[in-house]
């Protein structure tokens, strides 16, 4: 039988980690270039994205701690990979990058991988 509330909480929490990875690029692209100038800081203080990053950041690390509370980490830690799923569709939504039929191969592995990681 496969543990479903495993798959949706990895699910869930590779989302979070996704997301954070997008709301990071998007902020890092509108900030100026790396300097010790009031500029620089300026452009990551006042940069809603990057903040959006930091949260979806330490709500996916809550979620985690939580699952390696009550799941054998044999069992969670292979889930992160979802996370890898879920940052290649992000790739193709929001940044219009091409993916390869040998990409969509490894997704479908590291899914199937997932799968059978649940399975009690």
């Amino acid at each position: 039988m496969i543990n479903i509330y495993l798959l949706q909480l990895a699910f869930v929490q590779s989302a979070l980690l996704t997301l954070g990875q997008v709301m990071l690029k998007f902020g890092l692209q509108r900030m100026e270039p790396w300097g010790w100038n009031y500029s620089f800081w300026k452009s990551v203080f006042c940069n809603w994205q990057f903040a959006a990053s930091g949260v979806c950041f330490g709500a996916a690390s809550l979620l985690w701690m939580y699952i390696i509370k009550h799941y054998p980490l044999s069992m969670a830690y292979p889930m992160i990979s979802l996370s890898y799923v879920l940052g290649l569709i992000a790739a193709i939504v929001f940044f219009n990058e091409h993916v390869d039929l040998t990409k969509w191969i490894g997704v479908f592995l590291i899914v199937t991988g997932c799968v059978l990681i649940a399975k009690q």
